[in-house]
């Protein structure tokens, strides 16, 4: 392992222009992102988007086909071994063994990192992640969330500077998803930097800043407000009866870029305020049982409205409102 020293930086993370291809699949795409020291930067797109390739070329994992960066300060491609020994990576599967107890997983992740403080460590972390009084329990036993505290101790063991998270919560309940994202930001608040990729639109606002990828590339990245006010999208909500049929109807309207369902209304997005609210008003006037109500655009509406842009679903071009 190479001694140099990384270099005192703000940034956690600076790549740029990663590419990477398997066979003739082009699945990164000139990825550039910056991530903060203490900074949670979440990663959304859907499956098969480059995500998690982008997660093992940043953590030294995999070497991009092009491109550069630093992560924790050292070099991508030539400093990964540094890279490693400073990062924790939690993957989407649980990837520790069912037939030791939550202690013995530790445990042998410690004898893994060479800790020589080992005993200590897995009993600050056993308190920490609030593990303490199931210590002797086996991993196989647990649920999804207690899998995923015994993954994020085990991560947390070494003291990385950086957390990578490659969807933490897929198939865990709401309550401890929330408890683990209590737990990130107290990490975040301490100083660690955590780049995490998830599919939830709640996880997504949690963040400090986000990137939407779709097709190996970023879309749009930045915090969860510019994010939604850089797209220019004006929102509309359509309550009343056979709301399927009418969003058929409206898809090629004037104005209308995209409809989305969201419990009992119909969510109805567009960049030309004009001619989207005429649409819409045309629309009611012809249906007394149909209600319209303004929104602010939210997270979720930009999200729906990139991925189907980037796909090429959107029935006519963006148009910049004055």
């Amino acid at each position: 392992m190479s001694s140099v020293a990384p270099p005192a930086a703000d940034d956690a993370i600076d790549v740029k222009d990663l590419n990477k291809s398997f066979g003739d699949k082009h699945v990164v795409r000139n990825v550039s992102l910056r991530v903060r020291r203490g900074e949670i930067f979440g990663f959304l797109g859907p499956n098969g988007s480059g995500k998690t390739t982008c997660i093992r070329m940043i953590c030294g994992l995999l070497t991009p086909d092009s491109g550069s960066g630093t992560c924790i300060g050292y070099d991508i491609i030539r400093q990964s071994g540094q890279i490693k020994a400073r990062t924790g990576y939690m993957t989407q599967r649980f990837s520790y063994w069912d037939d030791l107890t939550i202690r013995e997983n530790l445990d042998f992740v410690a004898r893994m990192y060479q800790m020589a403080n080992r005993r200590a460590a897995v009993d600050q972390a056993l308190v920490t992640l609030g593990l303490n009084d199931r210590a002797n329990q086996l991993a196989g036993a647990l649920s999804g969330g207690w899998k995923q505290r015994l993954a994020l101790a085990a991560c947390m063991l070494h003291q990385p500077e950086l957390l990578l998270l490659d969807e933490p919560t897929a198939g865990v309940d709401p309550t401890a998803r929330r408890d683990f994202w209590e737990e990130l930001h107290r990490l975040a608040a301490s100083g660690i930097s955590v780049l995490v990729s998830t599919h939830y639109m709640d996880e997504a606002e949690r963040c400090h800043k986000l990137a939407f990828i779709s097709n190996g590339e970023l879309l749009a990245q930045g915090a969860p407000r510019e994010l939604i006010e850089t797209q220019h999208l004006f929102t509309w909500a359509l309550y009343g009866a056979h709301l399927i049929s009418v969003a058929d109807k409206l898809r090629t309207a004037p104005g209308v870029i995209q409809t989305a369902a969201f419990g009992e209304s119909l969510h109805i997005s567009g960049t030309d305020s004009a001619a989207l609210q005429a649409s819409l008003q045309q629309l009611t006037a012809a249906d007394s049982s149909l209600r319209l109500e303004h929104l602010d655009t939210g997270l979720e509406d930009v999200f729906i409205y990139l991925m189907n842009k980037s796909s090429g679903n959107n029935p006519q071009p963006p148009v910049t409102p004055r």
